[in-house]
Parts: structure tokens; C-alpha cells; sequence
């Protein structure tokens, strides 16, 4: 949450003026470096465009945006989409005040872009971009500004390429070769001795020192004016700044829409770059801070902010990691920390314009070669000596490569696509099939009598359960079929378990469409059980697979919600099919039948006869309530009753259903705790009630024959807990 307080201004005060120190030169930097292929003379308006644009970001952005401490400016990915289109611009002879148009444009471009990206909700998609894309991006943006700052360093002329520079010593200016080295020194040996000044002043400092220093020997080095190796004077710039900004509007308006194909491509690059760039740096902010940034809304903030810059004449830029970081670090509290920043990048261009004018070019250039070079991900070097991340590192290659061969934009697009390919070949690694198990090894949780199991072990085998896991798609379509194609001919009833399928698309439904036709031919069924409610991707699976027609009412493709109602109902046409009777209909048991089928001693329940109450259950009723008090012993003497524990929202967990025969409460008969379940009678129900607290009066001092009922129940618990432990070692298999 934001602190408006009064307390959040003195950090929010330091944390701005620190930020802005470690933003500008590399803002003026960035400006200078896209500006100066367009000519020599264009230096000073690269350091202006650079100034301009962190002043309009700075106040714009952290104004609309909501990431507490994030400071915008211009950025080393936006420095190297703008510097390559100006290249090529100036390749094709565009004249330099056409080529400045249409930079303009394209940070205006891809403003507008960045608005409309936040206001669809792209921006909650930037964070699935992968790892070794962004990886590989970054360390691409690093390497291209190492090549374009390199020349610089060396002092050739603007019109020299990376080859050319390095292959033609004879262009190489001594002096500039010396700046760069010293600030290059600095910048990296600063932070160990200075920590309270941000090691890119200090360096910018160190060159400007060191390069008056070199013009004691060459007088030729203190002259400004037409000088290649500084920035030059910005003081008819900051005289007439509401001139030049007068006369960037007009330059927009004369926009040609012809020029538009010329500056989509690389719009759309930058758009895409600085937002990665930039939500990353706020998810960064949200891991250290504890809070959390609307991602839409920082692109909405970020696209105006671009937008007004190049409305004024600056370079475009995002949420910045390093100048973020220490704005943070000086004590920063809130948004406004950003806004401060752009104000005293405004303050600092008009008070030190004229020490602008003496930043050596190898300066800025070894800056900006630090800069790149902490860009590139040394850490993914490592990725290639695991032979598990070979191939993310290979796709980090190809899209550095492509960054460098062709542009930016490309090798995201080739990134993405081998990380789809690596995620494919990942899931078809994988196995889709959990495990299989045996109808005979799991049953229902229908409590049966032992000429029931004897005849469901016997045909055991026409049932197995498949339960499948992962993703159902067409890179693991084929290993679907040739998990169930084995089930059809053997198999009378193919049930797959579905709690586990994390995505389904057209081509495994066509497989399991082919598995069910082939098993219908056959007379067997193919039956879907606990079917998600809804999938990851927010697919109705079930509605999904009866509107593709695999789940139909007349067909023999059935769908149960829970994997015991399937078993129930298999159970029931075994029966079926080998004529037997249930008797759960016949005449109520008395006490004598009911210990021949529980198989207790007799008169284990006809010498209680005089303690022992009858109860009649209609269907639907309840017989029992969870967290009534327990104690008393229900012997089902006719009817069927469900038992079931209440879970959290509303969900139930189906302990078992027992019929004629059976008894329940035995828990509470034991312990005389509150009863954990409720039991509803399923059809109209009639039972025997033994109450503990009766047994206990009449079997005082009774001798062994007490025990006969606690033998009973025990034994039936023992015979309960073995077909449990079957279901167990089934489901460990």
C-alpha cells in the first residue's frame, strides 16, 4: 500500500536525487549513441533527446503508474532497437531531420502500443515469456551495445562499423582509447571504494577530468565546437528549449503515413522490449518490497510516459533494474520517489549544461560497455555443462544469434518458438498414464457378503482402471493409444480416472473417440470418472466432452463423478450378469439370521433380545447425524444406508454403503465418542438399535458371553480393514 505521509518524503527525496544520478548519464549516454549516426554534429541533440526523455518519463510514468519506487528512464534495449534503425537510416541516405522524425515516431508508435497493450490486459501474458528467451534477449541487447560503444571507445569516425574499427588501428585516437579505459577502470572499481556515489558519476567525472587533463598536451582537445570527441555545447538548446519543443510538435504533424511500414517493425520491437523489461523490474521490486503491481496498469503508465517523451523530442525508456535499486536503497517509499527523479533531471540539464558539453564521447561509450556487458547472463554459461539444460541453453544461443544477425523482435519470436518446442518434447517425455489397476484389487465402497466377492473377484479381470495424469494433446496423443488399445478385446469395462488430466485439446478427445468405437464393437464400455471441473486452461471438460459427442446418454461411453459410483455400478451389472439376487429386498432379518450372515457365535444377539429396539428408516431420511452423540449399534435388518463424512465446502467423502445384514455406529458403539459421518438411508430402511449403555447393564459380571459381541464386530472391522489394505497396495503399485 502507497504512504502518502509525511514520512515517506525525505526518503522519497534522497531516493530521487539518487536515482536521477545514476540515470542521467546513462540517458544522456543512450542519446547520444542513437543520434550520432545521423551525423557528427548530432551528438548534442542524442545528449538533449537523452536528458528530455528522463525527464518526461520520470514525471509521466510514476504519475499514472502504481509500482511503488520504480524509476522509468531511458534504457540500453530501447538505445539498442533506436541506434540500429538509425543505421540503417542513414545507410539509405534518409537526411538526419527525417531520420529524427521518424525516431520520434517510433517512440510515439510504441507508446500507443504499450496503452493498448495495458488496456486489453496483455500485460498479465509478459511474465510467461521464458526464462532463456528473456535470458538470451538481454544478453543479445548487451552485445549489441558492446558493438556499438566499442568504435566510440576507440575514437574512429561515426561512419566506421564494429569490423572496420577494430581491423583499421590507423583510425584510432590514443587519447580516447585512454578515456575509455579509465572509465571503464572506474566504473567497475568504484562501488568497492565509494558507495554513497553512484560509480556512473563518478566515472563520467573521472573521463571529463581525464580528458581536460589530455588537452594540456593537444590544445585542439579543449575546443567543443565541432569537436567528434565530446558531446559539444547544449547551451542554444537550453536557451531555446521551448523553441525546439515548439518545433518537435511541428515536426510530428508533418508525419507522412507513407513512413508508417518504416517504423511499425522496429515500434513493435520496442513496445515488446521495454515492456519486459520493464514489468520485470517491478516483479523484482514486488519479490524485495513485499507488495504487488497491477501489470496492466504499468503499461498503461509506461506507454504515456514514451508517448510524451517523444512528444517533446526524448528517447523512449522503461521501469530502470539498476536506478530502481537504488532508489530502494536510499530509502524510497513511494511513487512519487520517481516523479522527484524526473524533476531533478530537469533541474540538473539546466544547471549543468555546460559541463555537458565536455563529456567525451569514450566516455559515455565506456559506460554504456559496463553496462552491456553486466547485460549478458553469464550464470547461463553453466546451463551447458548440465546435460538437462543443454538445450534451454541452446535455445539462449540461437536467440542471441538471431538478436545479432537480424533484430530484436526476431529473436524473441525464435526464443518462444524452441521453448514451445522444448515444452512439447518435455510432455511427450512424460508419461500420460499414472497407473493401471485391476478391477479384482478395487472395489466399491458397497460393503458385500462374501458370495458377492466371490463372484466380483471372479470376473475381476473385465475391469481396470486407468488413470491418466499430465497433458491429453497431440505430442502425447499416440502414447494415449497405445496405453488403452491393449484394454480392448480382454476388457468388458475400460474406466479412465481424469482427476489427474491437466489439458485435453482435440486430438486426444479424436483418440479416446477411436478407443470408445473400438470397445463399443466389442460390447465393452468406456466410462470417465472424477472429470475435472474445470481444467488450468478453463476448459469445461465435461461439457467439452459431451459437446464432441464421446459422453451420450444411449452410447457406452458413461461418465460418473466419483470413481466409487463407476465401481457401484460395474459391481451391480457383474451381479447382474451372473444372475445373482440381492436379498436387500426381502423380508426384514431377525436376530438369529443376522449372526448366521455376520457368522457369530449364536446367541451373541438373541440373548440381548430384551435390550435390543426396532426402527424404521423411510428413504431419505437420516438415520444418523454427524457430531451426534455416539453409542448405540444399528443392524440393518432391510433397506440400504450411505454413509459419508462432511468435508469442507460442502464436499463429502463416501465411506461406505451397506445393506441387509450389515451393521454401522460401531465406532461410537466402541468408543461412545460423536459420531465423524452421517448415515441416510438410501431406501426405506428397517433396523435393529443395540444402545451401549444398556449392553453394559445387562452384561455386567456376564463372562465371556460380553465379549462374543466385541469378537464380532471385531472381526467384521478385521475383514473391512484387509479389503482396505488390498485398495492400498493396489493404489501403491
Amino acid at each position: 500500500m502507497e504512504k502518502s505521509g509525511a514520512s515517506s518524503w525525505p526518503g522519497d527525496l534522497w531516493g530521487g536525487l539518487a536515482s536521477m544520478l545514476v540515470a542521467l548519464p546513462s540517458a544522456i549516454a543512450f542519446g547520444v549513441t542513437i543520434f550520432s549516426p545521423l551525423g557528427a554534429d548530432n551528438a548534442a541533440q542524442g545528449a538533449l533527446a537523452g536528458i528530455l526523455g528522463a525527464t518526461a518519463l520520470g514525471l509521466i510514468a510514476p504519475a499514472f503508474g502504481g509500482t511503488d519506487r520504480l524509476i522509468t528512464a531511458p534504457c540500453a534495449p530501447a538505445a539498442a532497437v533506436l541506434v540500429a534503425v538509425a543505421i540503417e537510416f542513414a545507410r539509405q541516405g534518409i537526411s538526419a531531420e527525417s531520420s529524427v522524425l521518424m525516431l520520434m515516431l517510433i517512440g510515439l508508435l510504441a507508446g500507443c502500443l504499450q496503452i493498448a497493450l495495458g488496456l486489453v490486459g496483455v500485460g498479465r501474458l509478459i511474465k510467461f515469456i521464458p526464462y532463456p528467451v528473456v535470458c538470451g534477449y538481454l544478453s543479445g541487447v548487451g552485445l549489441t551495445i558492446i558493438g556499438g560503444q566499442l568504435p566510440r571507445v576507440l575514437g574512429v569516425p561515426k561512419s566506421m562499423g564494429f569490423w572496420q574499427a577494430l581491423t583499421d588501428p590507423s583510425a584510432w585516437h590514443w587519447q580516447s582509447i585512454a578515456v575509455g579505459v579509465l572509465v571503464v577502470v572506474t566504473m567497475l572499481t568504484a562501488p568497492r571504494i565509494i558507495r554513497a556515489v553512484p560509480a556512473s558519476i563518478i566515472a563520467m567525472l573521472v573521463g571529463v577530468l581525464a580528458y581536460l587533463g589530455l588537452g594540456l598536451a593537444d590544445h585542439a582537445l579543449w575546443n567543443t565546437v565541432d569537436n567528434p570527441l565530446v558531446v559539444g555545447p547544449l547551451s542554444a538548446a537550453v536557451s531555446n528549449l521551448p523553441e525546439a519543443l515548439t518545433r518537435n510538435y511541428h515536426t510530428l504533424r508533418a508525419f507522412d503515413p507513407a513512413l508508417l511500414p518504416l517504423i511499425l517493425l522496429p515500434a513493435l520491437t520496442l513496445a515488446a522490449l521495454l515492456s519486459i523489461d520493464t514489468l520485470k523490474t517491478s516483479v523484482v521490486l514486488d519479490a524485495l518490497t513485499g507488495t504487488h503491481h497491477n501489470p496492466n496498469r504499468e503499461l498503461l503508465a509506461q506507454g504515456l510516459g514514451n508517448a510524451g517523451s517523444a512528444l517533446i523530442g526524448g528517447i523512449p525508456g522503461a521501469g530502470q533494474m539498476g536506478a530502481s535499486m537504488v532508489n530502494l536503497a536510499s530509502g524510497a517509499q513511494t511513487r512519487r520517489s520517481g516523479m522527484l527523479e524526473g524533476v531533478f533531471a530537469l533541474t540538473a540539464f539546466l544547471a549543468l549544461s555546460p559541463l555537458v558539453a565536455w563529456i567525451p564521447i569514450a566516455a559515455l561509450g565506456g559506460i554504456l560497455l559496463v553496462i552491456g556487458y553486466r547485460m549478458i547472463d553469464q550464470h547461463s554459461l553453466e546451463f551447458f555443462q548440465s546435460k538437462a539444460t543443454r538445450f534451454d541453453f541452446m535455445v539462449i544461443v540461437a536467440v542471441i544469434l538471431t538478436a545479432l544477425s537480424v533484430s530484436l523482435i526476431a529473436a524473441s519470436g525464435v526464443g518462444i518458438l524452441l521453448a514451445i518446442g522444448l515444452y512439447i518434447r518435455e510432455q511427450t517425455k512424460s508419461s500420460i498414464l499414472h497407473r493401471k489397476i485391476e478391477g479384482g484389487e478395487q472395489f466399491s465402497k458397497v460393503v458385500r457378503h462374501d458370495q458377492e466377492l466371490s463372484i466380483l473377484s471372479l470376473n475381476g479381470s473385465k475391469t481396470v482402471i486407468v488413470e491418466l495424469q499430465g497433458s491429453l494433446f497431440f505430442g502425447t496423443a499416440n502414447q494415449l493409444y497405445l496405453a488403452l488399445e491393449p484394454e480392448i478385446g480382454p476388457r468388458t469395462y475400460v474406466i479412465l480416472n481424469m482427476r489427474r488430466v491437466q489439458s485435453l485439446d482435440l486430438t486426444a478427445t479424436h483418440v479416446l473417440e477411436q478407443i470408445k468405437d473400438r470397445l463399443e464393437a466389442v460390447g465393452a464400455y468406456l466410462i470417465f470418472t472424477e472429470i475435472p471441473r474445470g481444467l488450468p486452461s478453463g476448459l469445461k471438460m465435461k461439457r467439452y466432452l459431451r459437446e464432441v459427442g464421446l459422453v451420450r446418454d444411449t452410447s457406452k461411453a458413461l461418465a460418473f463423478r466419483q470413481l466409487d459410483e463407476a465401481l457401484e455400478w460395474i459391481e451391480s451389472e457383474l451381479l447382474k450378469a451372473a444372475s445373482y439376487v440381492a436379498e436387500d429386498n426381502g423380508p426384514p432379518l431377525e436376530l438369529a439370521e443376522l449372526e448366521h450372515l455376520l457368522g457369530w457365535k449364536p446367541a451373541t444377539l438373541t440373548s440381548l433380545a430384551q435390550i435390543i429396539e426396532q426402527q424404521h428408516f423411510p428413504a431419505g431420511t437420516r438415520v444418523f447425524d454427524a457430531g451426534t452423540p455416539g453409542g448405540d449399534l444399528l443392524f440393518i435388518r432391510r433397506g440400504t444406508v450411505r454413509v459419508e463424512m462432511p468435508l469442507m465446502k460442502k464436499n463429502i467423502w463416501h465411506i461406505g454403503t451397506f445393506g441387509r445384514g450389515d451393521f454401522i455406529g460401531e465406532m461410537g458403539f466402541l468408543d461412545s465418542q460423536r459420531r465423524t459421518a452421517d448415515a441416510i438411508a438410501l431406501t426405506d430402511t428397517d433396523c435393529f438399535i443395540l444402545s451401549r449403555a444398556k449392553f453394559d447393564t445387562a452384561t455386567a459380571g456376564a463372562g465371556p458371553r460380553s465379549a462374543y459381541i466385541f469378537e464380532g464386530i471385531a472381526s467384521v472391522l478385521a475383514m473391512r480393514l484387509r479389503f482396505m489394505n488390498k485398495e492400498l497396495r493396489a493404489l501403491r503399485t
